[in-house]
């Protein structure tokens, strides 16, 4: 049986802001790749963050194409440090063997 391990929200919310961080700037295609995300189904995760001003967004010409790229701001580091990174150690991420484990017991 393989298991699909499901992150909160929160904690997408945190790796996003932890890439961008990280990378400093990505676009659009390489935030979702890194951060394991699917462009249709979270999109409205990335403008929720950026209408609460936690990451920014431009875009840029490429000739006919249009490349969306993605910032953190200082905004998005601070609400990251002081709200994200202690909930996180309240409530630590699930791992997969705990999923599994979860299923054997209730199975």
């Amino acid at each position: 049986m393989v298991s699909k391990i499901y992150r909160d929200r929160i904690y997408i919310i945190k790796d996003v802001i932890t890439l961008l961080i990280e990378y400093g700037e990505l676009n659009q295609t390489a935030l979702f790749s890194y951060s394991g995300l699917n462009l249709k189904k979270h999109k409205k995760i990335l403008d929720d963050l950026e209408s609460h001003g936690f990451i920014s967004r431009s875009t840029l010409q490429d000739g006919k194409r249009t490349i969306t790229m993605y910032r953190a701001t200082t905004k998005g580091l601070e609400f990251c440090r002081t709200i994200i990174e202690p909930y996180e150690e309240l409530f630590p991420r699930k791992s997969a063997s705990d999923t599994n484990l979860g299923l054997l017991i209730f199975v």
